[in-house]
């Protein structure tokens, strides 16, 4: 069962990635600390457990739906390149920390933010036509905060940096497109971080990597790997006005589901 489970997640969480720019994070992470539960791992490190290997499945689920966008010239790479310095820092020192850093609050202005960007986009918001992307320092300035942000929940930062860059005027398609390159860097440095911090680490079950349970990885990732690049071809298929209400749909789910498990906590 604990198999069906990731082959099931690799897929969905691959053609999310691939249709809405996001690493799938927040799909997996609940579904990794289910099996963990149900496995017997100690209970003190399934969540760092689930948030780590969430994060190393999406460095491979960032490469294909990157390359798939990429064929379609959907990615800005000058964007990825500006934001990258950023999106590591916070992702590595954001993983670091969240074993001992109380999250709640993050989690609960998180949800209202995801909030306040899906109302904005079903109200057909439209930024200030004047507006543009920040200079490369500011720009790395909100990298840090996306990164930090992400690696405490475990994605690879689609939900902020897709919105970020529709705010900018950046194509709703483009954005996505550039969104799934964006969270290359994020797993990168979050699952490094994951690793790093678990390695201290004594009572972790067998084929572990610090806080990266490898049989999760490998099964969920070849999944993924199979499902992403049929996500960015549909983008393809889609209108923009179409794309934008998945995302603010995905966004109200995800919101929800951060501020039900704080009441459940």
């Amino acid at each position: 069962m604990e198999y069906l489970l990731y082959l099931t997640t690799g897929l969905f969480t691959g053609l999310l990635s691939g249709l809405l720019g996001v690493g799938g994070g927040l799909i997996m992470v609940p579904v990794l600390n289910f099996i963990f539960t149900k496995l017997g791992f100690p209970s003190t490190n399934i969540m760092h457990m689930a948030l780590g290997t969430s994060l190393a499945v999406i460095i491979l689920t960032s490469i294909a739906s990157s390359r798939a966008h990429h064929q379609h010239h959907n990615v800005d790479w000058t964007i990825v390149k500006n934001i990258a310095l950023g999106i590591m820092l916070g992702a590595f020192f954001g993983s670091l920390v969240a074993a001992k850093f109380n999250a709640n609050l993050l989690k609960v202005l998180f949800a209202i933010y995801t909030f306040v960007v899906a109302f904005q986009i079903l109200n057909d918001y439209t930024p200030n036509p004047s507006r543009i992307l920040p200079r490369r320092p500011t720009l790395n300035c909100i990298g840090i905060v996306i990164g930090c942000i992400s690696s405490f929940v475990g994605i690879g930062g689609g939900t902020l940096s897709v919105p970020f860059l529709i705010y900018c005027n950046i194509n709703a398609k483009r954005a996505i497109g550039t969104s799934s390159a964006i969270g290359l860097p994020i797993a990168v440095a979050g699952a490094i971080g994951y690793v790093v911090s678990g390695l201290s680490v004594s009572n972790l079950p067998s084929h572990s990597l610090g806080f990266v349970y490898l049989p999760s990885l490998a099964i969920i990732a070849a999944a993924s790997l199979i499902s992403a690049p049929f996500g960015a071809v549909l983008v393809q298929k889609l209108s923009v006005k179409k794309l934008k209400k998945i995302f603010a749909l995905l966004l109200f789910v995800i919101g929800i589901k951060m501020l039900l498990g704080l009441i459940s906590a």
